[in-house]
């Protein structure tokens, strides 16, 4: 057989197989953006950063160990646990770090080093890894390791120091109420003005230097929830670096002053003191744990204002905005279900009224 026999009764030689694009299969969001969660979470980070500078003037060496040793805990928690687990390591977004310091303003400065350590890496281990890490927790990190110290050393929690006189000669005490914690107690308004006045911490007992004093943030409480001014600041830097929606904050605090009012509360002092503004602020517009819909962040602030009214006025402790936002975040999976995003839906065009009767005419 000659060899052009040979080539015309073998098999045609089957063609180079093509290469198939990669199919990736994974969850939500399938949208590319530059905007990662570590430039979230640094712009989260820099909104708080003047109220955490605030704090260490006010307090002084006791508030700055405390947001170091919280941070520090955070990050180390999370490093330890994913290595010991064997899993990625992402200490890079930090999502670690915006935990420990949330941690740390919403602590009284002074508590022992070791507890805040002890609910740093709670905060991080029980409340975010056990869940699937970043982005699968279904409750605030920072609330729930500050409702495990509350619980597990409710003293060391509830001890506050008394800040820094501005305008005059500070008072002997070295601890003392927060202005919401007076109010429980049964005190006015009035004299949580003349305790201020007397502290050195307001120029003036009337109502209205009450009021700048609370605004301005010279007053004994957690570190970062003092002055309404510079949460308000970060409140801007987040809206407009389209970090957050507003609605949640907006819709919490608007319930925080209405339910106040009907319970016959300073409405006003109500929003201003304790830690309203920076739960609705830091804590309501947290990605993970709050609603996808825009109806669904206007009913999950309004959620949170009321019950932390209502654990002010019948709760037995003074302050109610971490139990509030945490119990709204376990009805957030119901209203994610109940008011569904449609991705990609188009909404059909409705037919004007003429034309719908000038074809019924046809």
């Amino acid at each position: 057989m000659s060899d052009n026999a040979q080539v015309k009764n073998a098999a045609p030689a089957k063609p180079a197989p093509k290469e198939q694009p990669l199919l990736y299969i994974s969850s939500s969001p399938h949208i590319g953006s530059r905007v990662n969660s570590r430039i979230l979470m640094t712009n989260v980070l820099l909104a708080m950063a003047p109220v955490s500078v605030f704090g260490i003037v006010l307090y002084g060496v006791p508030a700055l160990l405390t947001i170091l040793v919280s941070v520090a805990a955070a990050e180390l928690a999370e490093l330890l646990f994913r290595k010991i687990t064997r899993q990625d390591m992402r200490n890079a977004d930090c999502s670690a770090a915006v935990t420990g310091l949330l941690l740390a303003l919403v602590l009284p400065p002074g508590m022992p080093l070791w507890m805040i350590a002890l609910g740093s890496a709670f905060a991080i281990i029980a409340a975010k890894e056990f869940f699937g890490g970043l982005g699968a927790n279904v409750f605030n990190p920072a609330l729930i390791g500050r409702a495990f110290l509350l619980l597990s050393f409710p003293v060391a929690a509830t001890t506050w120091a008394v800040p820094r006189a501005l305008f005059g000669p500070a008072a002997d005490a070295v601890t003392g109420a927060t202005p919401i914690g007076l109010i429980k107690m049964g005190s006015s308004v009035a004299d949580v003005g003349a305790g201020f006045a007397a502290a050195g911490l307001a120029a003036g007992s009337d109502y209205w230097s009450t009021i700048r004093t609370l605004f301005l943030g010279s007053h004994g409480g957690c570190i970062g929830e003092s002055s309404i001014l510079l949460i308000l600041v970060g409140f801007a830097y987040l809206l407009f670096s389209g970090t957050i929606d507003w609605r949640a904050p907006v819709s919490m605090l608007v319930s925080v002053f209405v339910f106040s009012f009907l319970f016959g509360r300073d409405a006003l002092f109500a929003v201003l003191a304790g830690g309203v503004l920076f739960g609705a602020v830091f804590m309501t517009t947290d990605y993970v744990t709050g609603p996808l819909t825009s109806s669904g962040k206007l009913i999950f602030g309004f959620g949170a204002g009321l019950i932390t009214v209502l654990i002010r006025q019948w709760g037995n402790f003074p302050e109610g905005v971490t139990y509030a936002i945490l119990i709204m975040n376990a009805v957030t999976p119901f209203l994610n279900r109940l008011l569904q995003k449609k991705y990609g839906y188009v909404a059909p065009k409705k037919t004007p009224k003429n034309e719908a009767a000038k074809g019924g005419a046809k």
